[in-house]
């Protein structure tokens, strides 16, 4: 995997470039190195976190869960069961909208 511009990453993962920018600003993302022209490039390590972020949003989870998932994972190894928790919680909120969307039909 290479190195990869705002505008790549954006088009690869179905982003605005903006949204990326806020991601960045809130910490949901590692801050992303700058080339001399001060240009973002987001290496491998910055897109698997982009993808484990989208892989999240898109299941449901809130921003500000994730950001609390994110802090947890900042700290290292010693949160893994509050990681663990945190994920088991967004799952049991997810079963519940499931199933109160499927109570009419």
């Amino acid at each position: 995997m290479t190195d990869l511009t705002i505008t790549d990453v954006s088009e690869k993962y179905h982003l605005k470039p903006d949204t990326l920018r806020y991601y960045e600003r809130i910490g949901l993302i590692p801050a992303v190195p700058r080339k001399k022209n001060g240009n973002r490039y987001y290496n491998e390590g910055l897109q698997k976190w982009i993808e484990m972020i989208v892989c999240l949003r898109h299941s449901g989870i809130t921003v500000e869960a994730l950001v609390d998932y994110v802090k947890l994972i900042e700290q290292g190894d010693s949160t893994l069961q509050a990681r663990e928790d945190l994920l088991k919680e967004q799952l049991a909120l997810l079963e519940t909208k499931k199933k109160n969307l499927n109570f009419p039909l």
